[in-house]
């Protein structure tokens, strides 16, 4: 029996399949698809390779690991004359208050290497008539090969061979930053307000610690870092232990929906609602708590960016920003569960036969790890190269000037600066090393190799994507189209799948990936013109920019949502990405309505279980590590930033359940399709019988052909 709208939907979206005895699951006689593509991706390959080796040739991470001195040498370096030296010391720590330190990225003042930072307040003159010990500290800090005895102090400061004075200093990301500290609100560096310039002035900390702000431009991020790092070392065992729950609860999930599939699903819906109850009572319960608290009426606007995020949860703002967040999501998800109640019942079925597909085929639950070892494995080499070339640079020296100087800030050439005619009109010019640049033909194309690494990353990512979602939809489809199941199931049908999609089909992976790396490379282009128009003025390419963003991202969702119909499509029949795709597209199109009813109602399902696992891991995580939890209170380590372990514990989560539901997620599509298919090919009768397992088809024909009617109704 024909279903109401078939005929018109025939007519717009192609020919729908007829009836083929001899058709029975994916055929085996197939031929390459897409050879094309298949070599162009191995040319592209092979000059992703040479793009590596050219990286690694001319690359150093040492330039982001060391510090640079004055001549672009590094500090702490083994092999190098100041492999001793790992502290970089600036002569005059005020000068990093200069304009150029943002504008070129290096302090306007001599910078040395060494062994340690200095502890006390020392100026030269004082350390040149006191004593000879203190001298000999002092000039630990002057340039190396320096001799006290050849020169007056008055040369020696005009020189620049040793600092006017030193002050108690402790290292930061390598670097020497006053020490400072604060004593009932002063700000003191040491134990002392004011200093001696070592020019006879006496001056406030303030003007240090001014100097240091602007030299620490840089520096934030890396001791943000650096107190990231020291949480992930002391809390890594706990991390992968949260982990680990997650891992066993998405198993047990997964285990259970074998078996329990209708209970496990109103389970996840009921305890879903239930967290998010939980979260909405919590939430209310802190913001009523902080009533009356001191600080506690902030607002977040006023507050700034605080990366110590324990502040955030002192605020009521923060709490009722929370709660009322989880009431629209509560809300959102109860009435989407009242308007697709009658629709649950029929993805619970199509979950049922996923869930004895995937019981048949109990492999596929661990495909995913290679799916995951494949996309480390590009991770690794784009991170790699993008390092290297970012770092394949040479040193750029520039003139620097305390007076005015009309060279001041060009290119110079440390070897020959003393004898050029800079000198001369510049007295008090020196060259020093700026920063890691070139003005080379190879230097002009490191942007066109960044683009080309961070390309090949996108293209080579989605392929292996590909490769698991046709190895999957193959494996699943051979489980549907097997008339007497699992008696017809054929052998070992994932490794089947693998070999077929790998020998046959690598060119259409090729395109389908080609496609959806070129419109991720753009949004990248695009979110980097968006940066660099965020000083412009400009709102109309502002609002252009906007608009390409929002097409482009509309664009990637339906590419990915289509390729990933056309792989099933290629798994099953053999043909080329483009007529697997438009296939895919008819089919769907002609069963539009069951995609809204059926496909998408099951993906909502499978994203409650995984919102429900990682919610439960998140909340264990959280009340551990902020020590709330008694019974292990003394257990949790301690961290400078408690948000560190539990994001990553959360992130980690999601990433694991993902991976065990996306199995499901493809099953459900594969079985979809096939679905369709079987409607269009047979119509249950002896002669033409269903693929289907009886159970799916008392429930998915009953409901799929009311929603047929309902829709032709009310169109």
């Amino acid at each position: 029996m024909k279903e109401p709208g078939r005929k018109e939907a025939s007519a717009a979206y192609g020919t729908p399949q007829r009836y083929d005895p001899t058709f029975k699951g994916p055929i085996y006689d197939r031929s390459c698809t897409d050879i094309i593509c298949c070599v162009l991706l191995l040319v592209a390959i092979v000059g992703y390779v040479i793009v590596g080796i050219v990286a690694w040739t001319h690359g150093d991470p040492r330039k982001v690991i060391y510090p640079t001195n004055s001549e672009g040498q590094f500090c702490g370096q083994l092999g190098t004359p100041n492999e001793n030296k790992p502290f970089l010391f600036y002569f005059n720590i005020m000068k990093c208050a200069s304009p150029l330190v943002l504008l070129q990225f290096q302090c306007p003042t001599k910078q040395i290497c060494v062994k340690k930072c200095p502890d006390r307040y020392l100026t030269y003159l004082n350390a040149k008539t006191q004593s000879h010990r203190d001298l000999l500290y002092y000039t630990e800090f002057c340039v190396p090969g320096f001799n006290s005895l050849q020169k007056s102090v008055p040369d020696v400061l005009k020189d620049g061979d040793c600092p006017a004075m030193i002050t108690p200093s402790k290292p930061l990301a390598r670097r020497c930053l006053p020490a400072v500290n604060t004593k009932k609100g002063v700000i003191m560096v040491g134990d002392e307000t004011t200093f001696e310039d070592g020019r006879g002035q006496r001056r406030n900390v303030t003007e240090l610690v001014e100097g240091a702000k602007k030299a620490n431009v840089v520096l934030e991020a890396r001791q943000l870092a650096m107190k990231i790092f020291e949480d992930y070392t002391v809390s890594w065992y706990w991390i992968i232990i949260g982990l680990v729950i997650a891992m066993v609860i998405s198993l047990i999930f997964i285990v259970l929906l074998r078996f329990l599939a209708g209970i496990m699903i109103w389970a996840i819906i009921v305890l879903v609602i239930l967290v998010l109850g939980y979260g909405i009572v919590h939430c209310y319960m802190e913001y009523a708590q902080l009533k009356g608290e001191a600080g506690s009426d902030v607002s977040l606007k006023d507050l700034g960016l605080q990366t110590d995020l324990r502040v955030y949860l002192h605020l009521r703002q923060t709490w009722l920003a929370f709660m009322i967040i989880l009431c629209l999501i509560e809300v959102i998800v109860i009435l989407l569960l009242i308007f697709l109640r009658k629709r649950i019942l029929i993805s619970i079925a199509l979950i049922k036969e996923a869930s004895r597909a995937i019981g048949h085929i109990m492999m596929s639950l661990l495909f995913p790890l290679c799916t995951f070892f494949l996309l480390c494995l590009c991770t690794a080499y784009w991170t790699s190269t993008a390092v290297f070339l970012s770092t394949s640079n040479e040193g750029v020296y520039k003139v620097l000037n305390e007076s005015k100087c009309d060279y001041a800030g060009q290119t110079c050439t440390p070897g020959t600066f003393n004898t050029s005619n800079i000198t001369k009109e510049c007295p008090d010019a020196r060259c020093v090393f700026a920063f890691y640049g070139g003005e080379t033909a190879y230097h002009k194309f490191l942007i066109v190799f960044q683009i080309y690494n961070a390309f090949m990353f996108f293209w080579l990512a989605n392929f292996v994507i590909a490769l698991g979602q046709v190895t999957l939809a193959g494996a699943f489809a051979s489980y549907y189209w097997a008339f007497k199941k699992p008696d017809d199931i054929p052998a070992f049908p994932l490794f089947s799948s693998f070999g077929r999609a790998l020998r046959y089909h690598t060119g259409s992976l090729a395109f389908g990936s080609l496609i959806l790396a070129i419109i991720q490379i753009i949004r990248v282009i695009l979110e980097y013109l968006d940066h660099r128009l965020k000083v412009a003025e400009n709102k109309f390419a502002k609002f252009l920019l906007t608009c390409l963003k929002c097409c482009f991202w509309c664009l990637e969702k339906f590419i990915k949502f289509l390729n990933r119909n056309a792989y099933i499509m290629i798994a099953i029949y053999g043909t080329n990405f483009c007529t697997s795709a438009r296939n895919a597209f008819f089919l769907l199109m002609r069963n539009v309505i069951r995609v809204a009813v059926l496909d998408k109602v099951t993906d909502f399902l499978l994203f409650l279980g995984k919102l429900l696992i990682v919610g439960s891991v998140g909340i264990l995580a959280f009340f551990f590590f902020t020590q709330r939890i008694k019974l292990v209170q003394d257990t949790a380590p301690p961290l400078n930033y408690y948000w560190v372990p539990i994001l990553t514990v959360i992130v980690g989560s999601y990433l694991i359940a993902h991976g065990f539901f996306s199995v499901y997620a493809m099953c459900v599509d594969t079985l979809f399709l096939c679905f369709c298919e079987d409607l269009e090919r047979n119509d249950g009768s002896p002669e033409r019988p269903y693929y289907m397992s009886p159970e799916l088809s008392e429930i998915l024909l009953k409901g799929s052909l009311e929603s047929s009617k309902n829709a032709d109704s009310q169109g």
